[in-house]
């Protein structure tokens, strides 16, 4: 990960909260979920994934790291004072000024809606319902293709390979999420893991009977079963859990393909 193009200076605390960690405990204080626990402390950043200041020019005035995601993020200014943090999209410079309204240029960092923005453009950031803000395609690296208009929906096709059908009234933002690189990053030891808040994972096999139903057996036993399952005995490991009769189903043009293992 390329960090040298982050700003440095301390993060704008208005725009900070504390956020109390789980360790991976429910309120019963269960685990709840596996393999979570300790860490580096850290803030959360308020980011903005939504429409602010309509019609009004922005200036991006820092890019800093978060530690809550993957991407960088960008600290923009407005006229009137306000401060917004929002998801840096790739190639932006510090400097550079950018706008959400309903028609804008196609600019990495501008903001419009899908209906308005041309096939062929690469944009992430996309809200799913108008007005929601932003849910879809925020990790480092990826963007949606706008394949087609089709009356008010637009096509799209998403990093999965998905193509589906979103209202044209739904907002995006142009370009690519920044960071493209950490997609070759590495956990290089044990020690980094802790630091992310990430607990030793221990294999099924290696356990005993009674805990896992893969446990058991004399030296190097395999699992014994047709395919793997959890702890608590569900399938797992390729298994579909999407329900069949969902009510997006029918914006859905062609599935994600599954990729091969090289």
């Amino acid at each position: 990960m390329v960090k040298s193009i982050l700003t440095k200076k301390e993060p704008e605390k208005r725009l900070l909260a504390r956020i109390t960690r789980t360790g991976g405990r429910g309120n019963l204080g269960r685990i709840t979920v596996r393999h979570r626990g300790g860490g580096a402390r850290k803030l959360y950043r308020k980011v903005t994934f939504g429409q602010v200041q309509l019609g009004q020019k922005g200036r991006v005035s820092s890019f800093e790291y978060d530690p809550g995601r993957n991407a960088w993020i960008m600290l923009v200014e407005y006229q009137d004072g306000s401060k917004y943090y929002m998801l840096a999209p790739h190639g932006i410079q510090v400097g550079d000024e950018i706008v959400c309204d309903e028609k804008a240029d196609v600019r990495p960092g501008n903001r419009m809606r899908l209906k308005n923005i041309p096939s062929g453009e690469q944009v992430h950031n996309i809200e799913l319902i108008p007005g929601r803000g932003g849910v879809l395609v925020r990790a480092a690296g990826n963007s949606a293709k706008v394949n087609a208009h089709e009356g008010k929906y637009a096509q799209l096709v998403f990093p999965s390979s998905e193509i589906r059908k979103v209202l044209g009234e739904s907002f995006a933002s142009i370009g690519i999420v920044s960071n493209p690189e950490f997609k070759y990053a590495r956990v290089k030891n044990a020690g980094r893991a802790r630091l992310k808040g990430r607990r030793p994972h221990v294999r099924g096999s290696a356990m005993n009977a009674a805990d896992h139903p893969h446990g058991g057996g004399e030296g190097r036993t395999p699992i014994g079963l047709k395919y793997p399952k959890t702890p608590w005995g569900k399938p797992t490991l390729g298994v579909k859990t999407r329900r069949a009769k969902k009510w997006t189903n029918t914006f859905i043009l062609a599935r994600r393909k599954k990729k091969r293992k090289k």
